[in-house]
């Protein structure tokens, strides 16, 4: 299989950023094609500099190219001027390993980690000339797979993949490969439709053309009827896939290192998966259920690893809340003596406030180097905090950013979000109240003026999967007008507010990420519209527009007798088909729904890691169970590395 590159490289002096197109990073991999019988394409649907330190990509391309006759390559979002150039003259999606036409492999697995990068996917299949629906596409297309959080709901896009796969890939990709691998020996056997059909039937790979969906007439709500399979060794659901034992995964070994700035400088490491503490807004802790903690060992030795192989200077420890690992101290303090002298950093990205402490942080800046902490109390009142389950009181805030502050750190920043369930302007004001309280304990405890507090703030979106999958999302006017006066709240006291800096968006782009998490396979409609009127890159705020969108989904949902509202701003009922009904999490909808009711109540519910099982579903369904420590054990050896 030749190489575009020398087509590709003439345009490079062109366009911005070139070296994130031309490949050839540390750790990197190129195989010879003809010596291989599976061949993937991993895409991260957004740009280099925020797809190469993605780990579920990083972790895939090195699974599978541990196997001696599968090839994986990467191919990430081309950039529109970029774009512009290879229509014009001619050069298709490639990857960037060896710069090989996507539309050649066997599979193109495709991670979303946000909806909003469903239109850039749609630029990889016309660059790549792959047909855009997969109805149309022979034996001679490669076979379109999406993973990645936001494939829980894959529904409006359904007309573009031919299948995806819920929860963990490391096992389901090497899974897949073998049935291709099966299917390609056998001389390929009833071409596309078997290989789909054999996916299929495992119960654990999704392909939306075998499920028919009927609508109820508008008249009737316009929602969804049924979904059931249209042919037999197709199952009426789909589960998601777990991955239990971490420490047999040991990946990646072998970092990536980007040639071009990244979002992340920096090796990492997943500590743990999965969460417990029923944040009802946090998809990604609902559907990586049930906790799985990496021992101490395997921590230590994929640092030690992982250090060696790329040349790193930071090491992130990674979780959804990195503090709640059962050893955390423990692991801790035996990678800050391993590295002590070696300038290499610790950093853990995820911190609750009330897993937070002194001890840990001194930990974590033993190697010299002291960023800013980050906490998320989410919502500013303890009323709204009851209802998202997010249990962490003012007085919780107040004392460990002002231990923080003593201790000699100058910068906190605390995110939040606006637009929550049930949410008034006063919950969102009392963001203002708790960030001057910061900065006068910071200053009392510090005994200095300098300190600072940044107030991050994100639209809420109701994601399926959640309690909040019922929610009606808050219009974006509403969300603008309470940032507004929060501002303003902030402003007020120019003593105090000169300290505090505040980052937020405004609401409209998560109003679009709604209609994409919740819509159903009518919105596939509206993501083709959008993208061939110009939509790419829509998670930047440069490239997104608003009107791009709210313009195509009135031309496209009003003759089936719905709206952009009736995808967002509508509240759900109980007895609601929901689209993605067909697809399973491992939560049972009845618990679902009963905490959606306590959320309404302001009723919390306790982490299920220490107390008794609340029956979410999730370990009976999954054939899992919770695994965490502490086991007792050390970090060995403890010799320094210097």
């Amino acid at each position: 299989m030749e190489s575009v590159f020398p087509r590709l490289e003439p345009l490079l002096p062109r366009v911005s950023k070139p070296v994130q197109y031309v490949g050839g990073e540390l750790n990197s991999t190129v195989k010879d094609w003809d010596a291989t019988t599976v061949r993937w394409a991993l895409m991260y649907p957004d740009a280099y500099e925020v797809g190469l330190p993605n780990q579920g990509v990083m972790i895939l391309y090195e699974v599978l190219n541990e196997q001696p006759d599968v090839l994986a390559e990467r191919t990430y979002a081309i950039w529109p001027d970029l774009e512009a150039l290879m229509r014009e003259h001619g050069v298709p999606q490639f990857t960037v390993d060896g710069h090989r036409p996507v539309g050649a492999f066997d599979l193109l697995g495709v991670s979303f980690a946000t909806e909003l990068g469903y239109t850039n996917l749609l630029s990889a299949l016309d660059l790549a000339g792959i047909p855009l629906h997969a109805a149309d596409r022979t034996t001679e297309h490669p076979i379109v797979v999406a993973g990645g959080h936001a494939a829980f709901n894959p529904e409006p896009i359904a007309d573009f993949v031919d299948a995806a796969v819920l929860g963990d890939g490391e096992e389901a990709v090497l899974e897949i490969t073998d049935l291709v691998r099966a299917w390609k020996a056998e001389g390929s056997p009833g071409g596309r439709d078997e290989i789909l059909t054999r996916l299929a039937e495992t119960g654990g790979v999704y392909v939306p053309r075998f499920y028919d969906v009927g609508y109820l007439d508008p008249a009737s709500g316009g929602g969804i009827e049924y979904v059931r399979p249209n042919r037999e060794r197709v199952p009426e659901r789909i589960a998601k896939r777990t991955t239990m034992d971490l420490d047999a995964w040991p990946y990646p070994k072998q970092p990536l290192v980007p040639l071009a700035e990244s979002v992340h400088e920096r090796m990492s490491v997943e500590i743990f998966r999965g969460c417990t503490r029923g944040c009802r807004f946090c998809q990604a802790g609902m559907i990586t259920r049930p906790v799985r903690e990496r021992s101490i060992e395997g921590i230590g030795e994929m640092v030690r690893r992982g250090l060696d192989a790329s040349g790193f200077e930071e090491v992130g420890l990674l979780s959804l809340s990195s503090a709640d690992h059962s050893e955390i101290a423990e692991v801790t303090k035996g990678l800050a003596d391993r590295y002590e002298g070696t300038n290499t950093g610790l950093s853990l990205p995820s911190t609750r406030v009330d897993a937070f402490n002194i001890d840990l942080a001194n930990e974590l800046s033993r190697g010299g180097r002291r960023s800013g902490l980050t906490f998320a109390p989410e919502g500013g009142s303890e009323r709204i905090r009851r209802v998202i389950n997010k249990m962490v009181s003012e007085e919780d805030l107040i004392r460990t950013v002002s231990a923080a502050y003593a201790a000699g750190w100058r910068q906190v920043k605390l995110y939040f979000m606006c637009g929550l369930p049930t949410e008034t302007d006063e919950d969102v004001l009392q963001i203002a109240a708790m960030a001057k309280e910061v900065i006068r304990a910071g200053r009392e405890a510090s005994g200095r003026k300098d300190i600072r507090c940044t107030v991050s703030i994100g639209g809420f979106v109701p994601k399926p999967h959640t309690p909040f999958q019922w929610a009606a999302q808050c219009d974006p006017d509403t969300v603008d007008d309470r940032l507004r006066k929060l501002r303003a709240a902030v402003n007020s006291d120019r003593n105090l507010g000169r300290n505090i800096g505040m980052r937020y968006h405004d609401g409209k782009p998560s109003l679009i990420e709604g209609l994409l998490s919740r819509g159903d396979r009518r919105v596939g409609r509206v993501i083709e519209r959008v993208w061939r009127a110009g939509g790419r890159f829509d998670g930047w705020s440069e490239h997104f527009s608003y009107e791009r969108w709210v313009t195509a989904a009135a031309e496209a949902l009003a003759p089936l007798g719905v709206d952009l509202a009736w995808f967002t701003t509508r509240e759900r009922t109980e007895d609601e088909v929901l689209p993605w009904d067909h697809l399973d999490s491992g939560l049972d909808k009845e618990w679902l729904w009963d905490d959606w009711q306590d959320a309404l109540d302001e009723r919390e519910l306790e982490d299920c890691r220490w107390t008794p099982c609340f029956d979410c579903g999730v370990c009976p369904a999954m054939g899992t169970d919770i695994e965490i420590g502490p086991t007792g054990r050390t970090l060995l050896p403890l010799t320094p590395v210097n």
